[in-house]
């Protein structure tokens, strides 16, 4: 006879398998890569297809790869730079749909979504679903197959610590591979799957297909890392609170420092941050300014603000004389005024690295991919 728990534990563990579609980003047909980017810069391509399904994906880039072509898989456009020339080959955009989801009582949510789903607008779904944890990483852009490759982050929370899985087109075996979370090698903006290159091309060894996420359940927030956010929330860090609330203080954060895309505002026409931030061993911290913000890393290294080293090289919010600027909201992000071009971008990129380096002995590394240019 099943006892009175085992049947309860039957029930709460019910598993519920939700299919489902979410948008994936605006698209433009445009051969000219500046049209297909949040930087607004870019030379033409000179063959540009769009993927809506995963076999259309694996097609196009298998031929490329037969054919020897150069190949580009772009995602939703907003962590790259393109080089005035463009791509002299064939850029893939991604445009796969769909979502399916198993839910129980007991295990939480895992979530599987393919590559070409709008990010934010699955961290939306999330919240209205009742999955916790990814409030904190509301209003990047992107779509979600780019999420594990530079494992997205902001305000305390890793995208890392809710990958259950990826699956991917190996370029290299010509076939599928699935990736766990702990063979994704996570780091600091950094993946396997980032790391793994092809010899001169500008995509990665594997093309992401779909990224399973496993979420608790519940309307609270994870708890809040990071200490600008919590006392925006009126919660000291460590604390939870609704998910819904801050995911509206995370985008109001994210508008006041032009990290939100708006097509009017030039100050969001940009990668986001430039600038990852350094990595140093303890020597290095130590010669550090004593106010310079310091976190310590597993390894024992220390990380640092590339914002404040920027600021503090004398590169403050605005700076620039040209189509290119740093932006007037945020010292990490180099903006494109309107006209600005891959050339403009990279000279006030080596002005403040160069400046950074001077002033404190750390050479800034560019958090976005660059194609067909060099920093």
């Amino acid at each position: 006879m099943v006892s009175d728990l085992e049947e309860f534990g039957a029930a709460v563990c019910e598993v519920l398998h939700e299919p489902g579609s979410l948008p994936t980003a605006a698209l433009s047909e445009s051969t000219r890569l500046a049209d297909q980017t949040t930087f607004h810069i870019g030379g033409p391509a000179r063959r540009l297809v769009v993927a809506h399904t995963e076999q259309e994906l694996i097609d196009e880039v298998s031929r490329a790869d037969n054919d020897g072509e150069p190949l580009l898989v772009l995602s939703g456009g907003s962590n790259v730079l393109i080089g005035d020339d463009g791509f002299p080959g064939t850029v893939v955009r991604v445009a796969t749909t769909g979502l399916s989801a198993e839910v129980s009582g007991c295990g939480g949510a895992v979530v599987a979504v393919q590559a070409g789903v709008q990010w934010d607008a699955l961290v939306t779904h999330a919240i209205d679903e009742e999955w916790s944890g990814v409030e904190a990483l509301s209003g990047i852009p992107g779509l979600v197959g780019a999420a594990p490759i530079q494992n997205i982050g902001a305000y305390g929370c890793d995208v890392s610590g809710y990958v259950y899985r990826v699956r991917t087109w190996d370029r290299q075996t010509k076939g599928y591979r699935t990736f766990a979370n702990a063979d994704c090698q996570f780091g600091y903006r950094d993946s396997v799957f980032k790391r793994a290159t092809m010899p001169g091309s500008p995509t990665g060894r594997f093309v992401v297909l779909e990224v399973s996420l496993q979420f608790l359940l519940g309307t609270l927030s994870q708890p809040i890392r990071y200490t600008e956010l919590a006392h925006r929330l009126g919660v000291e860090p460590g604390e939870r609170t609704d998910a819904r609330r801050v995911r509206e203080e995370v985008l109001r954060l994210r508008h006041e420092k032009g990290m939100v895309i708006d097509p009017v505002d030039h100050d969001s026409w940009s990668a986001g941050s430039f600038f990852v931030n350094p990595i140093v061993d303890a020597t290095a911290a130590a010669s550090l300014p004593l106010q310079a913000p310091r976190f310590a890393q597993p390894d024992g290294r220390v990380k640092t603000s590339a914002a404040w080293l920027i600021d503090h090289a004398g590169f403050h919010k605005g700076f620039g004389d040209g189509a290119a600027r740093i932006s007037g909201k945020h010292t990490l992000a180099i903006t494109n005024t309107g006209t600005a071009s891959a050339a403009d971008v990279l000279a006030l990129a080596r002005r403040i690295r160069e400046g950074v380096r001077e002033r404190f002995g750390i050479t800034l590394v560019p958090e976005p991919n660059l194609v067909g240019c060099a920093l």
